[in-house]
């Protein structure tokens, strides 16, 4: 749910196209914050709107609804829509990237709270998935159990800020540097790392 991530999803994409079929791209959720209904304070909703008015400056194809600011109520809580893509993976594991792009869609671009179950039952309703699985899925314990794996492997890897970009060859691992809005910084990197030059 990082803004951020948000902007480097068109670059990710065209990364993982051109990636050989021998490196595998595994996306793993960071959690960022924690479940809370508390209202996001006040010093922090500028932050993530100065953000937003950043990437729009420095992503030019990127764009936000900034009626989100006005029409909801802001929590700072984001393990919601991580379990709402493990839930819908565990229902179909080919839609992980399609629930990520509809929750982003619902939050940048529809102004609707990725923290509130409603928002995150539309959008799996919007990819085909069945609510009542949905629900019973996004509920469970299982999946609680999935979040903390991953958030705890994000540890692991040190990864602090979001979006990051790891490769682990023999189990050492590698930061890349991102580039937003060229793909071809990034292969470079990974190639290199891949070659053992």
């Amino acid at each position: 749910m990082c803004s951020w991530c948000y902007a480097f999803d068109a670059v990710l994409q065209a990364l993982q196209s051109k990636l050989p079929q021998s490196i595998r791209l595994i996306k793993v959720l960071g959690g960022l914050a924690a479940d809370s209904m508390e209202p996001m304070p006040p010093a922090m909703v500028k932050h993530i709107q100065l953000n937003w008015k950043e990437i729009e400056r420095s992503v030019p194809h990127i764009h936000f609804n900034h009626a989100f600011w006005a029409n909801n109520q802001a929590i700072r809580s984001t393990y919601p829509s991580c379990r709402a893509v493990l839930a819908a993976k565990q229902q179909a594991p080919d839609v992980e990237d399609k629930m990520i792009a509809q929750i982003q869609w619902a939050y940048y671009q529809n102004a609707q709270n990725p923290a509130l179950d409603r928002t995150l039952i539309h959008c799996a309703q919007r990819i085909g998935l069945s609510v009542e699985v949905f629900l019973s899925d996004y509920h469970s314990e299982l999946i609680n159990k999935q979040l903390q794996q991953q958030i705890d492997f994000s540890r692991q890897l040190t990864v602090s800020s979001y979006p990051s970009l790891c490769m682990v060859i023999n189990k050492q691992v590698w930061m890349l540097n991102i580039d937003y809005n060229d793909e071809n910084v990034i292969i470079e990197q990974i190639m290199t790392l891949f070659n053992g030059e």
